[in-house]
């Protein structure tokens, strides 16, 4: 962590966070039946698999779980540089007619979920689609809106809200670097 990070978030609070997302998801679903999640690589996908042991605890019922690499569909590849591609996993039911739940660690301006929109198209029809976010940061410049949200995170366009999971960085917490 550098001299200019501060953590908002500890293990305890993403724990809790999650643990209301995967309510949320089950009450707005009216259970778990017909449900997939799909993460956005990378934490998004780790997220999307806590989630779903989470509202299988919950419900008794196991929830499919996917990857949806988005990278090849953001509008903004000329400006930014990218990641390699990550694999797109979707559950061997498919999505067509399901109620999809994208899971993502960080909404910032809106783009990943465009994309991953977009992405949607290429793979199915889903009934239809949700979005979770462990943390919204604001700063929207698309009219995206989501419905799950661990954590509301003001932050000046300027920051890095920095997610890291056990998982993928050994341990789980939140960081505003400035």
């Amino acid at each position: 962590m550098s001299a200019h990070e501060r953590i908002v978030l500890q293990d305890a609070d993403i724990a809790r966070a999650l643990t209301r997302i995967s309510h949320e998801i089950l009450e707005s679903n009216r259970g778990a039946d017909n449900l997939v999640l799909l993460g956005i690589p990378t934490r998004g996908v780790t997220l999307a698999t806590r989630i779903a042991q989470l509202i299988e605890t919950f419900s008794g019922v196991a929830v499919e779980t996917g990857a949806l690499d988005v990278t090849m569909y953001r509008d903004d590849l000329h400006k930014n540089p990218t990641r390699a591609p990550r694999p797109t996993s979707i559950p061997d039911g498919g999505i067509n007619g399901k109620t999809v739940v994208l899971i993502d660690d960080v909404l910032f301006s809106g783009r990943s979920i465009r994309a991953a929109l977009d992405a949607l198209q290429d793979i199915g029809r889903p009934s239809a689609v949700r979005l979770a976010t462990l943390i919204d940061r604001g700063h929207r410049e698309l009219p995206i809106r989501p419905d799950f949200v661990g954590k509301n995170l003001p932050s000046a366009r300027d920051e890095r809200v920095n997610v890291r999971l056990t998982e993928t960085d050994g341990k789980d917490e939140v960081t505003i670097e400035s």
